[in-house]
């Protein structure tokens, strides 16, 4: 049995703008004299490369009677 994702073990959510994908490795078309191809790693602009956002407040009971 596998234990709980890291998300739902702490009070985070997975990032909206990159789906937990924080970082892409996009090829630029060259090659290394190895024979490998040359990558550049771009993170996630919301999230800096974590992949989870903070969380939104909970709503208390005195919210909901202000906004009533």
């Amino acid at each position: 049995m596998h234990g709980p994702t890291p998300a739902t073990t702490t009070r985070t959510r997975i990032c909206p703008d990159c789906d937990g994908f924080a970082t892409a490795a996009i090829t630029t078309g060259t090659r290394h004299d190895d024979g490998t191809r040359a990558l550049l790693r771009v993170d996630c602009r919301a999230c800096h490369g974590t992949g989870t956002a903070p969380l939104r407040p909970r709503l208390t009971t005195a919210d909901l009677e202000v906004a009533a």
